[in-house]
């Protein structure tokens, strides 16, 4: 791919251009803007829309609450072969090509923050991507871990609950279950290096072995012994569970409240 903009780069598309960079993709055509002027490691950074050809690529990394601000500007600025790849939450396809009509394809993506490590779940959808614009795509995202290619936006916004936030909630479930190491007596850091080995160990077996994880806990948990009693708690009166779905539930609700919003504004300015 050549002539990629990255129109914004935060948390989420910085960790993303932190992958690629692990993987070694050439950055040498691609362009950050940041209004701030802030560095982006490995890429050129300015402060404004670039003079030239439009780009091929424009990934839309700001806070999505700057699309209309953001939209006319660019729009003036892409050509009919170029690809949108947009990172904001809640902003829905049919908003997205309101706002840039004439582009080739608009692709919404929800990656995780591991996509920094390589090993990222990204979910994609597009209503007007063909399928070798899929592959190319696909396989672009693809250098930062799992791309998923959606039926649906619905689908789409369930892996965004999942595997978009789900890294803040799993943060929080070590971070508990490292305090709670260091109630038993554990010195802080040792009770989070602990918990840290646990929970990427556990994950590494469950994938290689394929195993499901009600299997895992069986295999742990001898009968009236120690896990077994701690197991107990967690699964009485669907605790967990019943705690992990009022959490996605909540993050749902929030994205829907989101798309609501950017449908509210859903007529921007034209442009000359």
């Amino acid at each position: 791919m050549t002539a990629i903009w990255f129109v914004g780069c935060g948390n989420m598309a910085g960790a993303m251009v932190e992958g690629w960079r692990k993987s070694g993709f050439d950055f040498s055509n691609a362009v950050a803007i940041r209004p701030s002027g802030t560095p982006v490691e490995g890429v050129r950074t300015v402060a404004a829309l670039p003079e030239g050809p439009a780009p091929r690529l424009v990934v839309l990394g700001f806070k999505p609450q700057k699309l209309n601000e953001v939209a006319p500007e660019l729009r003036a600025r892409l050509g009919p072969e170029t690809i949108v790849i947009s990172l904001l939450a809640g902003a829905e396809a049919k908003s997205l090509r309101g706002r840039f009509p004439e582009v080739r394809a608009i692709i919404r993506a929800m990656p995780n923050l591991p996509v920094s490590e390589r090993m990222g779940v990204t979910a994609l959808y597009s209503e007007d991507a063909n399928e070798d614009l899929r592959t190319e795509v696909g396989d672009w995202i693809g250098l930062l871990g799992l791309a998923h290619w959606c039926e649906t936006q619905a689908e789409f916004g369930a892996i965004g609950s999942v595997a978009g936030s789900g890294p803040a909630f799993v943060a929080r479930f070590i971070a508990a279950l490292a305090k709670a190491g260091e109630g038993l007596g554990l010195e802080g850091d040792f009770s989070l290096d602990l918990t840290l080995r646990t929970v990427a160990g556990t994950a590494a077996m469950a994938q290689s072995r394929c195993e499901d994880m009600a299997s895992i806990a069986r295999r742990v948990a001898s009968p009236r012994g120690t896990t077994e009693a701690g197991l107990s708690v967690l699964d009485g009166e669907d605790a967990l569970q019943g705690l992990l779905a009022r959490t996605l539930e909540a993050s749902q609700r929030r994205g829907r409240e989101l798309a609501e919003a950017a449908r509210a504004i859903d007529s921007p300015p034209s442009v000359a």
